[in-house]
């Protein structure tokens, strides 16, 4: 039998307001510090419990005695870190009141009092990943704030999209997220009503379950029979602009300096074969930045990679394994070298 991870949430002062997060761990201590630390950072229309799978296969305790969350084996080795932290970014989840302007360095620079809050430091970096949009965040808060930073995990997420011919970066957002996208303008009469909306969803597909629900749930903002998808548009529209580059991001990679692993999804967001990044794309990218090793996780999708197994559990292993890898002081992060591109194939 394996502990389950203690949770609760805290609020940060930031830019305008209060950021919301949420934080697991295998003990809350008094004083809100100890490490290691992990900070998570969600996608683009999410909130921080998408990781609750993650963190679960993280810090329940899987090492100790050898069963890990899902009973099939050790999730992640005994020396796992010992907390989980994740925000609900600017305009999503809780934080959905705070204002813009929107885009990766406010999203970096909220993520670094959040950080700092937590108790990281130059002398106590965090291990960060990011899913989806957030590992482009994860990317510059890396640079603008690097003194925080120890290691990256960019889950699917994080290079460069690719701009279709002929379109504006607008419509590049709908024909990427689709539903998604429209569902943000939609109205529930109650929970229910919104747990049946996502029920079809080909990406859940046999992984519906309990974490999804509460996922979903969470989601939901306002009071009954007018509840909305907490996500603000205007803030999509705000962070869209540097998924495509632009200074912040490609400055953040040109600029990478600490070990980073980008693990890649087997199937798009609607559990399709389209990856969010092709074969192509991510031969381009491993040319332009060499430092990055590329891992694919195979039997996932786009959610999935974090939001069921066996997503969930190779992400926490690479979690800990980061952490094991931990290096020594404040300055001793290496540039990451061409040796540690995988060979993935496609």
């Amino acid at each position: 039998m394996t502990d389950m991870p203690a949770y609760r949430t805290l609020d940060v002062e930031v830019r305008g307001g209060r950021l919301r997060a949420g934080e697991w761990s295998r003990t809350i201590p008094a004083d809100h510090h100890g490490g290691p630390l992990v900070l998570a950072i969600h996608g683009i229309t999410a909130s921080h419990r998408s990781w609750a799978p993650v963190a679960r296969a993280l810090l329940d305790g899987a090492g100790h005695d050898g069963a890990g969350h899902d009973g099939a084996g050790p999730a992640v080795p005994g020396d796992a870190p010992r907390r989980l932290l994740a925000p609900d970014l600017r305009g999503r989840g809780r934080s959905n009141a705070l204002p813009g302007p929107f885009g990766m360095a406010q999203h970096a620079d909220d993520m670094a009092a959040l950080l700092r809050a937590a108790g990281a430091s130059s002398d106590a970096p965090a291990v960060v990943l990011g899913h989806s949009m957030g590992a482009f965040v994860s990317l510059v808060l890396a640079d603008r704030h690097p003194e925080l930073v120890d290691r990256l995990i960019l889950v699917d997420g994080g290079l460069p999209l690719e701009l279709p011919a002929g379109m504006s970066r607008e419509e590049a957002l709908h024909a990427l997220l689709g539903p998604a996208i429209q569902r943000l303008s939609m109205e529930f009469p109650s929970a229910e009503a919104y747990l049946d909306y996502w029920r079809p969803h080909p990406a859940f597909a046999g992984t519906w379950g309990a974490d999804v629900e509460d996922y979903i749930r969470y989601d939901l903002d306002g009071e009954p029979p007018h509840l909305r998808p907490s996500t603000a548009l205007a803030a999509v529209a705000g962070d869209n602009e540097d998924l495509y580059g632009g200074d912040a991001l490609l400055g953040a990679l040109g600029r990478l300096r600490v070990p980073t692993v980008l693990l890649r999804a087997e199937r798009g967001f609607l559990d399709d074969p389209a990856r969010l990044y092709p074969d192509e794309a991510l031969d381009r990218a491993r040319r332009e930045y060499p430092g990055i090793e590329v891992r694919d996780v195979p039997g996932t999708n786009h959610y999935t990679i974090i939001m069921a197994d066996p997503g969930a559990a190779v992400v926490a292993r690479t979690v800990a394994e980061a952490v094991r890898e931990r290096t020594d002081g404040p300055h001793a992060v290496r540039a990451a070298s061409p040796e540690r591109v995988s060979d993935t194939p496609g």
